[in-house]
């Protein structure tokens, strides 16, 4: 996959249901915002978190933009590869699939 240009046109296509639905696109927004700052949790942790389900549930566009949020927030390879680890205990085959995804991912991005 190349993750620049998938996620640009996910971005795109989020940006044209929210002028069709804006209180859907904001509701989801403030939920992401609250969510993904620290707290309890740190940042990293929490986007390796969602690193991890996306991996798990398929979502590729999840693993990319939440692998942005992960090494934006300063999480490493090796941090990547062990949430990966993860990802295949709890999801077996598919998810070692999608973990070698988030890891295709991390490198592109």
């Amino acid at each position: 996959m190349d993750w620049k240009p998938e996620l640009a046109n996910t971005a795109a296509l989020t940006r044209d249901f929210r002028k069709l639905h804006p209180d859907a696109g904001a509701a989801f927004t403030q939920m992401h915002q609250a969510t993904l700052k620290d707290g309890a949790l740190d940042v990293k942790t929490k986007e390796l978190m969602a690193v991890l389900v996306g991996t798990v549930t398929h979502c590729g566009d999840c693993i990319g933009f939440h692998m942005q949020g992960a090494k934006k927030a300063g999480a490493t390879k090796e941090e990547v590869a062990e949430t990966v680890s993860v990802a295949i205990l709890m999801g077996g085959g598919p998810g070692y699939m999608y973990g070698m995804k988030a890891l295709e991912a991390f490198d592109q991005l």
